[in-house]
């Protein structure tokens, strides 16, 4: 048993209305009216699905944003502005020295996933493995807490509904959340983000307040410890008031301080593709907290929707990405990595050192079973993707269909063309659907060859389908008989089979690193969620507990508790969080390294 009692930390804002037709007012005063059923006018937001990212216009609404994004990144840069507000330095610490603390990210998502995590993280207390772990008193969003876009209506059904609903009412320690952007909350220039996290007015979010002026934030720990939080703009570079602000927290720290760095996204895992994705974070430590004597003792994020734990001599290197966002693999990850990479500019700036991979949630053998999923999930959970391909797998069939029954007259040559034209779209396009599994990775031959051949099965199964279509008699139909029996027969059938053989194409392509992420995102798999809960105890000593969910709710109903400061929603089968891991411990620093 390794308890630690709860503790309170010292107010850090001035109560305030929440936003919302069922906020509450400050701890203590009077709460709105709880709802009285799970109907969303009741609730005040809309509970959402989960994404289904494989939906065409979502794909190319995503790819569109993304592009945008890498075009107009540097002119939709809110940072440089951000110079104008406070540069303020927050401190945390309970009654007792000690202090909770709570790490989520991708949370922004499906209802039940996000909701189970948040319901859980609101709760006074958690009993898991036999540990007695209090509510934190700080919250630290890790990064993507919207999904697919950083619209303000995205954040409320997806985000902040949800923790409004899991903790409607401030209690009486006053939490305080602070908030990473990801690349999903750069996607509108980080507007709506500003407007939830870093505004000066109503500064709730939820029953936690709000105390960040900035995108990124740096807060006194207890003991001497630091939690610094980064913003790097989607992986392109930390802005010169950005370092500003982080020389003037360089200023108070020294050769015993030790620093908790929440980034957007594991550069040290994603470096393995994409070489120099590690060189900001690498610059940061090298030029803010090492000429200090402070030392980085944890580095956390998430982007990658799964936890994961890398162990070295320096730090421990932890993405925990399971707030609510559809599971990423395990299975595929490195057993050991190098940080910084060799043959970098950071490999060539710093001394380059082993990390093990230690720890991971869900573990290999479950990862590699989730993918199987993707031959039942990849239709269920994207029927626009099966629509496109019968739709796509139709008008092929119609082309060849055409070209086969006209012999060598002028009605062939007019099929001929579009069937020609189709085939290279089906060709290119699987071959750059083939692609690495993080952004800014490298394309090798097997993308190439992988979606080629991906490409070919289409074109044989759109060849075995004009064979069986011209086999019955719907061909010989009179015009257009023949085309609304292809799009209400062929078309469902065929899409449905084309959809397996994407899915069969995924599960080939994942075991060579290829299309990795299409495999899970495909599938958008609620299950097997994770959040860390920290306790930094007055002595220094710093205890990560990784807490997992294997099963989500599904069911929920309005809570019978009715106190005020009690979740709207309760799960209809109770959640039994348990940890991924035993609990890890950092202590002293870490001795110097050559």
């Amino acid at each position: 048993m390794n308890d630690h009692p709860a503790e309170r930390p010292a107010p850090n804002a001035p109560a305030g209305d929440q936003a919302g037709p069922h906020a509450s007012e400050a701890a203590g005063g009077r709460a709105a009216r709880r709802p009285r059923s799970t109907d969303p006018r009741e609730l005040g937001f809309t509970p959402r699905g989960p994404v289904p990212w494989l939906a065409p216009f979502l794909l190319i609404s995503t790819g569109i944003r993304t592009l945008l994004a890498l075009l107009f990144g540097a002119y939709l840069d809110k940072r440089e502005l951000q110079n104008s507000l406070d540069a303020k330095i927050a401190r945390q610490v309970g009654p007792d020295g000690g202090l909770w603390l709570d790490y989520v990210a991708d949370l922004g998502d499906g209802f039940n996933a996000t909701y189970s995590v948040a319901y859980l993280l609101a709760q006074p207390e958690l009993e898991v493995d036999g540990h007695r772990l209090p509510r934190a008193q700080t919250l630290v969003m890790g990064g993507d807490q919207v999904y697919p876009s950083a619209a303000f209506e995205a954040y409320e059904d997806r985000c902040k509904g949800p923790y409004q609903a899991a903790l409607p009412v401030t209690p009486p320690e006053r939490p305080t959340l602070f908030a990473v952007p990801g690349n999903h909350d750069w996607y509108d220039g980080l507007t709506a983000f500003l407007r939830l996290f870093v505004r000066t007015r109503d500064r709730h979010f939820g029953g936690w307040d709000t105390a960040q002026t900035r995108s990124y934030f740096a807060v006194e720990l207890p003991a001497d410890w630091w939690l610094l939080g980064l913003d790097d703009q989607s992986g392109s570079y930390l802005d010169d008031p950005q370092l500003t602000y982080f020389d003037t927290v360089a200023e108070r720290l020294g050769p015993q301080s030790r620093v908790i760095l929440a980034v957007p996204a594991p550069t040290w895992v994603k470096a393995v593709d994409h070489p120099t994705a590690y060189d900001s974070i690498d610059y940061f430590v090298r030029t803010i907290v090492a000429p200090t004597g402070a030392q980085v003792r944890l580095l956390v994020s998430g982007d990658l929707h799964h936890y994961a734990r890398y162990a070295g001599p320096e730090r421990q290197l932890i993405t925990c990405g399971g707030g609510g966002a559809y599971l990423y693999p395990t299975h595929k990850l490195p057993e050991r990595i190098e940080v910084p990479p060799r043959d970098t500019l950071a490999r060539r700036a710093s001394a380059s050192h082993p990390y093990d991979l230690a720890g991971r949630y869900p573990d290999a053998a479950r990862s590699r079973r989730y993918g199987w999923g993707i031959f039942g999930r990849l239709p269920l959970r994207n029927p626009g993707f099966t629509t496109l391909l019968g739709t796509l797998h139709t008008l092929l069939m119609l082309a060849m269909a055409g070209v086969a029954s006209h012999g060598d007259g002028t009605d062939q040559r007019l099929f001929s063309v579009p069937l020609v034209v189709m085939l290279l779209v089906t060709l290119l396009g699987a071959a750059f659907f083939a692609k690495p599994p993080s952004a800014g990775g490298k394309r090798h031959a097997r993308h190439w060859i992988l979606g080629l051949l991906h490409g070919a099965a289409h074109v044989g199964l759109a060849a075995a389908g004009t064979w069986a279509w011209l086999a019955l008699p719907f061909y010989d139909w009179p015009w257009p008989l023949p085309v609304a029996a292809a799009a209400v027969l062929y078309g469902p059938v065929i899409g449905l089979v084309a959809s397996q053989v994407v899915a069969a194409y995924l599960l080939v392509a994942s075991a060579f690193g290829v299309n990795v992420n299409e495999l899970f995102a495909g599938q958008g798999i609620e299950d097997a969620k994770a959040f860390l809960r920290m306790r930094v105890d007055p002595d220094g000593t710093l205890t990560v507990y990784p807490i997992a969910v294997d099963r989500v709710s599904r069911g929920w109903q309005v809570n019978p508790d009715q106190s005020p400061r009690s979740s709207w929603l309760a799960p209809k089968t109770p959640l039994t969080p348990r940890l991924a891991e035993p609990p890890i411990h950092i202590s002293e620093p870490a001795p110097p390294q050559s």
